[in-house]
């Protein structure tokens, strides 16, 4: 079992985030709270970089070393980085429960050291009729962020 916390940083966004596999090969699960976000839908990838020198804006682009199309959890064509939206309730609070048979935190492609990124927006899966939608799913500005490290 390999263990890893990203912990969330953005202004007045604060939380942890846990992700869990068993082996390589196996789905990974992803959970955690993340407090202070604005009601609804937002966007979360992991990005390439576990850098957050200039904030969330050092983490470059979405983790996307196949060079596939932006899309959803579920999609055949999707990023490594591309875990689809997270919401937050009326009270601001968004609870996060993911399982994926994508992203690891084994092996070559390994998200271990790379930085999840919450987007201030809904992520449109790469459905929208926006220049962005097939990159990063028009999800809007990185609102907050933290490093995956191994614990």
């Amino acid at each position: 079992m390999v263990r890893a916390i990203a912990v969330i940083k953005g202004l007045g966004i604060e939380g942890n985030v846990i992700f869990s596999q068993e082996c390589e090969g196996s789905p990974i699960f992803i959970n955690g709270t993340v407090n202070g976000l604005k009601q609804g839908q937002h966007g979360m990838h992991v990005h390439e970089f576990g850098d957050t020198s200039n904030g969330c804006i050092s983490a470059g682009e979405h983790y996307n070393p196949l060079h596939h199309e932006h899309g959803a959890p579920n999609d055949s064509e999707r990023h490594i980085g591309d875990l689809g939206n997270i919401e937050a309730s009326s009270n601001d609070v968004a609870t996060i429960s993911i399982r994926d048979t994508v992203m690891s935190l084994f092996g070559e492609f390994s998200v271990m050291g790379r930085t999840l990124v919450i987007h201030a927006d809904r992520d449109d899966y790469g459905r929208g009729n926006f220049p962005d939608s097939k990159t990063t799913g028009h999800s809007g500005k990185r609102v907050a962020c933290g490093i995956i490290a191994k614990i």
